[in-house]
């Protein structure tokens, strides 16, 4: 049923869970004719885009704390567009209402408590690389991205990227100038260290007996993995992405302290992996601080 425009509400009141997050005045999405009212799509468009960036609420999963207790889950939302869409034109054309609770659909969690119980219960590849803890700015950015790739998930099928994951290091996201190497000379660079996170990831993922998908080596060897351990990345460049071919998800438990870099590879008891022997790193101490960008020469991961 079509309502007189002269005797609609002008206003809608948009709330989230009972609190106000915007005022919409009916002029702002008709065209001004007089008569019936005629909604502006165009407009109608970006406001439920602006709709959808209020009311969308990513998931978080169930994650392990330092002491390696669960810490549960949260579930996210997403805004109903459909719902949105129908009840806001219930409003221009047949004033229904003058306010409105975003209709949201619930978002699940890819891993809750449960699952994580299950699948933190066997380490199927671990490695630990040593760095020289007295770097500061070296040592803070190793910490950053160590952090970033902690406790994340690769289920069966899926494809890890560093890059992807730890995301571009940035002045403003805390990262800090350290030595890198390019094209086989040491300079210095923003997120000087982050190839030692990289290297130490690819020795634990491939004991663990993942698919390497990409990999390259530095144009010069590092000296905190054996030769030919390493996997060096940068945004603009080369990345390290591995595949996880089992049936079961694998967790990747990361800590980066007091000079040592240890990051674990668990899964369920029901999985059947197929561990390789990687050498282990040495202890001592590199002289030089390795460095960490790229690449003369390169080395795509075949396994």
């Amino acid at each position: 049923m079509l309502v007189h425009a002269a005797t609609l509400p002008d206003r809608l009141d948009v709330t989230i869970d009972g609190r106000e997050v915007a005022g919409l005045k009916r002029a702002e999405y008709e065209f001004p004719l007089s008569g019936n009212p005629i909604i502006n799509d165009i407009k109608l468009n970006a406001l439920t885009d602006r709709m959808s960036r209020l009311a969308d609420k990513a998931p978080v999963d169930a994650i392990l704390d330092g002491a390696g207790r669960i810490v549960p889950e949260s579930n996210g939302y997403r805004l109903d567009r459909r719902s949105f869409t129908d009840r806001f034109y219930a409003f221009m054309v047949e004033g229904r209402g003058s306010s409105l609770e975003l209709p949201r659909r619930v978002v699940y969690p890819r891993v809750d408590s449960e699952l994580l119980t299950v699948i933190k219960e066997k380490l199927i590849g671990q490695y630990t690389t040593y760095y020289n803890s007295n770097n500061k700015s070296r040592s803070h950015n190793i910490d950053l991205a160590s952090k970033a790739i902690n406790n994340r998930y690769v289920f069966p099928g899926e494809k890890f990227s560093f890059n992807e994951t730890v995301g571009e290091r940035t002045a403003l996201k805390g990262y800090k100038r350290a030595k890198i190497i390019v094209r086989g000379e040491v300079a210095e660079g923003i997120g000087g260290g982050i190839c030692q996170i990289s290297s130490t990831l690819f020795n634990a993922v491939d004991r663990a007996g993942m698919k390497i998908v990409q990999r390259y080596s530095h144009s010069r060897n590092v000296t905190y993995v054996p030769p030919g351990r390493d996997a060096t990345v940068s945004w603009y460049g080369p990345d390290f992405v591995f595949e996880n071919p089992y049936d079961q998800p694998v967790l990747i438990r990361s800590f980066a302290h007091g000079g040592a870099v240890t990051i674990l590879i668990y899964s369920s008891e029901e999985i059947h992996n197929r561990p390789r022997v990687v050498p282990s790193a040495s202890k001592k101490l590199p002289e030089e601080v390795p460095a960490d960008r790229n690449v003369n020469r390169v080395m795509p991961g075949t396994r």
